[in-house]
């Protein structure tokens, strides 16, 4: 695991998904946590005609620094939570970066052995914690275990500016999902260095 633990002072991230998986949400959650954070940003969504159950993704930049371009062919990571989007964004991360999946729900993973390939079974998860929703925040919380590009409590504080004010009671369980996440990837780590 060659990409893990060594954020850099830039990170170049896609997430993509179907619409209404939450791919739009957690980027622009992931975006402000760097504004919390005071980092530069950028958060660019894309999405077809469909909102609903068409592609979406998002293109996140977080870095120390002024950010150049928010367009980008190739990223340091990449969250992907269907197949369509395995296909596209695999073959664009960067060598020795971070690809990052939904594994209920992806068959056929990338086989490329130059980069950090993970599954974390975020929807099977969020089924359990009977509410479908959060699946999104457990990736990310996995994500963030991987690459702290961002602290939790940033994460929490950006739920609050994202989520409108009659969702703010789901923000506990929002938390619960980030915190499950970083467990389930905390375990991945440690089967793949003993």
């Amino acid at each position: 695991m060659n990409s893990l633990n060594n954020y850099k002072q830039l990170e170049e991230l896609v997430v993509a998904g179907f619409g209404g998986q939450g791919v739009l949400s957690l980027g622009m959650t992931l975006a402000y946590a760097g504004m919390v954070e005071n980092k530069e940003i950028s958060w660019m969504p894309s999405y077809g005609p469909e909102m609903r159950g068409g592609t979406a993704n998002c293109i996140v930049i977080l870095s120390d620094k002024k950010i150049s371009s928010p367009i980008l062919s190739q990223f340091d990571s990449a969250i992907v939570l269907n197949q369509p989007s395995m296909d596209k964004f695999a073959p664009r991360v960067k060598a020795g970066g971070l690809l990052l999946y939904e594994s209920a729900s992806i068959l056929q993973p990338s086989t490329r052995t130059d980069i950090d390939i993970i599954g974390i079974p975020a929807i099977t998860e969020a089924l359990q914690m009977k509410n479908a929703k959060v699946m999104n925040m457990i990736i990310l919380g996995a994500y963030l275990e991987l690459k702290p590009v961002v602290q939790n409590d940033a994460i929490i504080e950006a739920l609050e500016k994202v989520l409108p004010e009659k969702y703010h009671h789901l923000i506990p369980i929002n938390r619960q999902a980030l915190e499950l996440g970083e467990q389930l990837a905390k375990k991945i780590k440690e089967s793949v260095t003993v």
